[in-house]
Order: structure tokens, then C-alpha cells, then sequence
């Protein structure tokens, strides 16, 4: 439970960096940042693999990159949801969705969580 409370503070904070780096990106504060990230992880849960599953023959065709647009339409979903969380356009969502991706495997790395991130270097 710890983890999970943690893991979620940890993406709100990764979410309050991207305004940072991206100027069509804005955060008013901590709360919505965390009311985004809680948003984020339901959407992805639950609507993500419907999406898939009904855009299957373009993601196939577009060897899979269809799915980064899909991250982007939900991650400009989210910011639509979330009163103080603001995205300019499709393409800002698109790159604020790829970062916060990133950000957030950074974190399920940090808190050393096994089912997500295994790495392996060497010989077994």
C-alpha cells in the first residue's frame, strides 16, 4: 500500500516536471497533478485496452506506433478531466505523453518493482 502511495506521489511530481520541458504543458499545482496522475493510471487501465483491441489492424499496420497516438489521445483526455492541468494540442500530448512514460518507468525503477522492470546483465 505504501508502495502504491508512493509510486502515485512520484508520478504527480514526474507530471509536475513536464511543464518544464514542454511550454504546451501546464500544471497549477501538486493536487492536480495529482488528481492527473490518479486520472492517467485509470484511463490506461481501463479504456487503453479497449482502444487497442478496437484499433488493432491500424496499430498492426503502423508496426505498432499507432499506440503512441492512442497514449497521446488519453493523456489530452486527462488534461481535459482534470481542472489545472492544461494541454495545448494534440502534438503536446503526444510528446507529454511519451515523457511522462518515461518518467514513470523511471519511478517503477526507483521503487525496485519487479513485475514491471526486469533488466539483466551478464550470464544467468
Amino acid at each position: 500500500m505504501l508502495k502504491l502511495l508512493a509510486r502515485w506521489a512520484l508520478n504527480a511530481l514526474a507530471l509536475m516536471v513536464l511543464p518544464a520541458v514542454l511550454s504546451s504543458i501546464t500544471v497549477a499545482g501538486f493536487i492536480p497533478a495529482l488528481l492527473a496522475a490518479l486520472v492517467i493510471a485509470l484511463l490506461n487501465a481501463l479504456l487503453r485496452p479497449i482502444l487497442i483491441i478496437l484499433t488493432l489492424p491500424v496499430t498492426i499496420l503502423s508496426l505498432g506506433l499507432f499506440a503512441l497516438v492512442i497514449n497521446g489521445l488519453l493523456f489530452w483526455a486527462a488534461s481535459g478531466l482534470v481542472p489545472g492541468v492544461h494541454i495545448a494540442g494534440f502534438w503536446g500530448a503526444f510528446w507529454g505523453a511519451l515523457l511522462y512514460s518515461l518518467l514513470s518507468w523511471l519511478v517503477d525503477l526507483a521503487l525496485g518493482d519487479s513485475s514491471k522492470v526486469r533488466m539483466r546483465f551478464g550470464r544467468n
